[in-house]
């Protein structure tokens, strides 16, 4: 199910900032027009953005939508937009996410100085922008692959018009750090979402794939010194530029280059562990693709060996989880 980029439109969700900017970027590379769904623009993103604008300033245009993924009204508003402005859709990415922040953590309660979470809404914030949001924009995806709205200028999804949907795992769908328990439960739901949509390419036409980045160097890190404290020397970076193009490669093309392996099988692809070479493997609807630094591996759903690499640690995790327990007391959770 190859997927030509050029001339096709995407909407990607967190484009402002990160690995979602870096995979906007790498579509505008390739000729296809893009949605920048995402509360603010950082510096870099605002000057992509505003490159594009036009027809006249090359041969893809950028729209910014100022978008809060909470909302699902707001995520309804940014299908509009690329119907009426770039005519359709054909790319979904619902990339926006947050690494359990205390304004929406676990181990900081609703009604506890840093939570922003409100016990009257029954919801996390995390939960909603790293799981509901993602489920909620691929609804709407299916809905107009299925039936383009007017005034879109797109045809339906069909196996010889194919659309595809990514998704932004983490190793987090299999590992589970203590510290972040909310996002680690929205990133196994995530893994899970996928793999159950897979029969919609061989069916429809609808591709939808994951990656499942380590640690990546991007200012949810770089700029966060409560997290940054976190990495130690002997930990490894996963760059954007390198998940962005594991994305483009689910996106566009019937193959994609993994580590390591015994090769594809019937109904899946065998990723093994990541030493040894590489090979290539049939990208098919499902398939989540583990991405470390320099090296990249299928994830699979029974018997996988888990993550594997550099780009995968945080040596320092342990001073987090100490810092917890030195928490839990008399009191804890208690409005």
């Amino acid at each position: 199910m190859a997927l030509s980029l050029a001339g096709k439109t995407a909407i990607v969700t967190g484009a402002g900032s990160g690995i979602n900017y870096h995979f906007a970027r790498a579509l505008l590379a390739k000729r296809c027009n893009v949605v920048f769904a995402d509360l603010a623009l950082r510096p870099e993103a605002e000057e992509l953005v505003s490159n594009h604008k036009s027809s006249s300033s090359g041969p893809a245009r950028a729209i910014f939508q100022k978008t809060d993924v909470r909302q699902w009204s707001q995520l309804e508003q940014m299908f509009r937009v690329a119907s009426e402005e770039l005519g359709g859709v054909d790319i979904v990415c619902p990339g926006a996410g947050v690494y359990e922040p205390p304004f929406s953590s676990f181990w900081y309660p609703p009604s506890s100085p840093t939570s922003r979470d409100d016990p009257s809404s029954n919801t996390y914030a995390s939960l909603s922008i790293n799981l509901s949001h993602p489920i909620r924009t691929t609804q709407l995806a299916i809905s107009h692959f299925l039936s383009p709205p007017s005034p879109s200028t797109s045809s339906p999804v069909s196996t010889s018009n194919p659309k595809a949907i990514i998704h932004i795992s983490s190793i987090a769908g299999q590992v589970t750090p203590f510290a972040v328990p909310i996002y680690n439960a929205a990133k196994h739901g995530i893994n899970g979402f996928v793999r159950s949509l897979a029969p919609l390419s061989q069916r429809l036409g609808m591709r939808v794939t994951a990656v499942a980045p380590g640690v990546i160097k991007t200012p949810l890190w770089t700029e966060n010194p409560d997290k940054l404290r976190l990495i130690k020397d002997g930990d490894a970076w996963v760059t954007p530029e390198y998940v962005a193009e594991t994305m483009v490669a689910l996106v566009e093309d019937e193959e994609i280059e993994v580590s390591g392996g015994e090769g594809a099988i019937s109904g899946g692809a065998q990723s093994g562990d990541s030493r040894g070479g590489t090979r290539r493997v049939r990208v098919q609807g499902g398939m989540i693709v583990e991405v470390a630094k320099g090296k990249r591996r299928v994830v699979e759903q029974f018997n996988d060996p888990g993550p594997s690499g550099e780009g995968n640690t945080v040596s320092g995790m342990g001073i987090a989880e100490e810092e917890i327990f030195g928490a839990l007391k008399g009191g804890w959770g208690v409005s």
